[in-house]
Formats: C-alpha cells, structure tokens, sequence
C-alpha cells in the first residue's frame, strides 16, 4: 500500500521508524520525490530500511552548501561542518589545500568556494568517493591519503585537514543501527584504538606542510592526548584540541613548525 503523501502522516510513519528526526526527513523525503507517489513510496521503503537519507535524495546539506551524494559514498556529518569552517580560516587567499578521506568532497568544495583562488586537492581510495567529489566540483584523485600528490605541493601546503577512519575497531558495533547494512567499515575503522591512520597522517603530512600551516583532523574521545608525544616528536606546535558546544572532543588542529624542537612545551586547550 503506497505511503500517504501528507508530511505529518510521513513523519509519524518515520518516528515509529525509530528516526529521530522525522519531520524533517519526511519534508525532505516529499520534495525529492516531487509529487510522485510512487517514487515516494519507494524512498519511504528505502529510508525505513535504514539507507542513507542523502542515498535517498541525492544530496546533503554540508555549511549551508548543497553537496551531491552517490549511493555507495560516505555522508558527512554535521559534527564536521566546524572542522571545514576552520580549515577554510587558515587557508590563504591564493594558498593550497589537501582533504584527505575526502569521500563526496563536502570539506573540499567548502574551501574551494571560500578560496576560489586557492589549489585545493582531495583523495579517497574508494572510485565512487572519487567520482562524487569530482561531480562537487572538487579536483579529487583516487589513492591512499597522501600518495596521489605531485611533489609540487610538498612543503608548500597551508592546509591539510582529514576526516579519516577513527572509531576503534571494538566500537564499531556501537555505532548507529544498520551502519553497516549499507556503509562499508572502511570509512570508520582506525585499528585498535582508532589512531592507526591518524598517526600515519600526522607522519606523513610534515613533507607537505610549509612552516605556519595547519593540520587539522577530526577524532574523539582521549585520542588528542594519546597523539601528544607524536605531536611533540614530529614538529608540530599550537596544538589546540576542539570541542563541540556539548564539550565532547571533535577534533584537533596543529600549526607544522618544522624540525622537532627539544624541550618545546606542548599546549593544548580546548574551547566550544
């Protein structure tokens, strides 16, 4: 029996889903599918599954930006809206940027259209991930993290920024239901305590980044503090670790200062 059309009978219909943000999907829902009951009947079948909404509609809303989403391909999370922000504050006018993981390109495209003057590049391993970023506008190469890159943007990088595989692998099954039946582990998956390619980040991004310039990374939970001493070791200063409204650890941002010092204090704050 095909779905009823009216967005409150939706939004009930997705509430007892177990979505928790039921009204707005449903209007979602009912603009993409434009009048179409039967298309709507299709995506309503499709969202209760536990699919992807952007798989649904095409599309999410990343910064106030609307970014293309390919089926298949990591959505990003509002929790990374405030990692995008930032990167496009330290990036330079006429600089260069890398997004590593870029998956559909949405940090990128920020930066791209904050500095339209700018290089910015991304990578993803997945040819899907590739191809949606492109189709953002973004300059996307597939390969792992830093390994599709010319010479040409080593040491002359301002900014390197990454939402990369963190969760630890033993918490992956407490991820939100269904994860799995549609997403592959591949995007969430960073080794035993989740700092597995975060540390392979922080090694390699120091051949890229020019003296001043910023690393910033999405994580969470102790993964700031357990990354300290590889911090200190491999040169990079001012680090700052972010905070969501709620004081939950989002991130963290570090200015590359070169050659490791001995006996440079290391800093760290956090602010909302």
């Amino acid at each position: 029996m095909p779905v009823s059309s009216h967005r409150e009978t939706l939004a009930a219909l997705l509430s007892d889903g177990g979505f928790l943000a039921a009204d707005e999907e449903a209007g979602e829902l009912l603009a993409s599918a434009a009048g179409d009951v039967e298309l709507l009947d299709s995506f309503v079948r499709r969202r209760l599954t536990g699919e992807p909404l952007a798989w649904i509609t095409g599309s999410v809303s990343f910064c106030g930006i609307e970014i293309h989403i390919a089926p298949g391909v990591y959505v990003p999370r509002p929790q990374s809206e405030p990692l995008a922000r930032r990167a496009l504050e330290r990036l330079p006018a006429t600089g260069a940027a890398i997004d590593l993981c870029t998956g559909s390109g949405a940090i990128a495209r920020i930066l791209t259209l904050g500095r339209p003057e700018a290089r910015v590049v991304a990578s993803d391993v997945d040819d899907r991930a590739v191809a949606c970023a492109a189709s953002n506008g973004v300059e996307a190469y597939r390969g792992d993290l830093f390994s599709p890159f010319l010479p040409d943007l080593e040491g002359r990088t301002d900014v390197v920024v990454g939402v990369v595989p963190y969760v630890p692998t033993a918490e992956l099954p407490l991820l939100q239901r269904d994860t799995f039946a549609f997403e592959s582990a591949l995007a969430y998956d960073g080794g035993q305590d989740g700092t597995e390619i975060l540390r392979r980040v922080l090694t390699e991004t120091p051949r890229f980044l020019r003296r001043g310039g910023a690393l910033l990374l999405e994580l969470g939970g102790q993964q700031a503090a357990v990354l300290r001493d590889d911090l200190e070791r491999l040169g990079y200063l001012d680090v700052t670790v972010l905070a969501d409204e709620e004081g939950d650890v989002r991130g963290l941002e570090a200015t590359f200062g070169g050659s490791p010092s001995v006996g440079r204090p290391h800093r760290a704050h956090a602010h909302a």
